[in-house]
């Protein structure tokens, strides 16, 4: 049987990073292994993008790969809420936010997510991490380690098994975590569009009855499309064709960009609250969307799973150099007291805010308007939104604040 101190499942942002943050903390000795049946497939076709925030990119700045995807990052100078029907000839901003939690310091960039895993991808190879194009299918804890199975048979075993594969996540489902959450009745339509006039780095959050139309500004005059809708509303829009599908994209999209062209395939995602019982189990810690799924209204479902992600690099580092076990109940448990009450507020409050804002009533949209109207006129409370948003407060670990392990 092969022998490794962490076993990584998944590859994605939360896996990938991970790693390359254990292996710059700990060093060679330490061995590693990610495990993803798609690890190194070329993304292209892939629509989607992700809003990185500020902590989120220090986290990656400090591990070296922000350097290979800065050109390609797009900062979000200006955010900008409207709230209207889809019918309403004006959308008034009711609530604007300057871009920068610290001076020269944008709140988020945007960025597609396929070139982030390859530079991610690459800095793994480049460090020596074991990446294995191969799914995990089992696992066994017993006399002090972790028996970690694969398709072909083989066997590894670990000290730690960290489960980021994903909200279906297979291992959660093996190791009898249960969650608890619901499904939305919304989809979210997820596109590409080119237009002829430039973002100047501004995103817009319209929020219409059927839920948030949100536009994020990409490199170039392109932008990223999260589209929420009735979940049978948005299968039917998906299927128009073309020059329909393009009508009603136009109709929430406005003119205010000039004429718009779809650039990218146009995807359905099921939208739900999901928080597992425990983010622990022996031996084995789950990260990402395999803790917690969260609606996207605030974009915060990519950026919690990477706090997760330092939270629980620090206090693997910490107890390996003090020459503890990494898969100890100790020190999952001080990961999972950072992190649990973090992913619950933030939960409520998106669902909060997706109940508040996804409705057709009027005594609740003036309620709404005038608070997003007082918030506006308090730039204190608006310094402190942006600087949750951009997760800087509280016990904030390490790799967050853009400090080495």
């Amino acid at each position: 049987m092969e022998r490794t101190d962490v076993v990584i499942a998944g590859g994605g942002f939360a896996g990938l990073a991970l790693g390359i943050a254990l292996r710059q903390g700990l060093g060679p000795t330490f061995a590693i292994s990610v495990a993803d049946p798609f690890i190194g497939r070329d993304g292209a076709g892939d629509p989607r993008a992700s809003a990185i925030a500020a902590g989120a990119r220090r986290l990656f700045e400090t591990i070296g790969v922000w350097e290979a995807v800065a050109q390609e990052a797009q900062p979000i100078l200006d955010m900008a809420v409207t709230d209207s029907r889809l019918a309403d000839k004006m959308r008034p901003v009711f609530l604007s936010f300057g871009g920068e939690v610290e001076p020269g310091e944008p709140f988020a960039h945007m960025i597609e997510n396929r070139d982030l895993v390859a530079a991610l991808t690459a800095k793994a190879r480049e460090l020596g991490i074991g990446l294995r194009s191969a799914a995990v299918t089992g696992f066994e804890s017993a006399s002090g380690q972790i028996a970690v199975r694969f398709p072909d048979g083989a066997s590894t075993a670990a000290r730690l098994l960290v489960a980021a594969d994903g909200a279906r996540s297979r291992l959660r489902e093996l190791a009898g975590i249960p969650t608890y959450g619901w499904n939305y009745p919304q989809s979210a339509i997820v596109t590409n569009v080119a237009h002829e006039r430039d973002h100047n780095g501004r995103a817009c959050e319209h929020f219409l009855p059927a839920g948030p139309f949100a536009i994020l500004p990409l490199k170039g005059r392109r932008s990223s499309i999260v589209w929420t809708e009735e979940t049978a509303a948005a299968q039917t829009i998906v299927a128009l064709a073309d020059d329909l599908f393009h009508a009603e994209l136009e109709r929430r999209f406005g003119l205010e960009l000039g004429e718009i062209e779809v650039i990218s395939p146009r995807r359905v995602h099921p939208l739900g609250y999901s928080v597992a019982r425990s983010f622990i189990g022996e031996r084995l810690a789950l990260v990402g969307d395999a803790a917690h799924v969260i609606h996207p209204i605030a974009g915060q479902g990519l950026n919690m799973g990477l706090r997760d992600v330092a939270a629980l690099a620090e206090a693997i580092v910490d107890a390996v150099r003090l020459g503890l076990d990494p898969g100890s109940s100790e020190v999952l448990e001080r990961y999972q007291r950072w992190r649990r009450f973090d992913t619950m507020m933030m939960g409520m409050a998106t669902d909060g805010l997706n109940r508040l804002f996804s409705n057709r009533s009027d005594a609740l949209r003036l309620v709404r308007d005038v608070g997003l109207g007082l918030v506006d006129r308090l730039p204190g409370l608006k310094h402190w939104f942006i600087r949750e948003a951009a997760g800087i407060t509280g016990e904030v670990p390490k790799l967050l604040r853009g400090e080495a392990l």
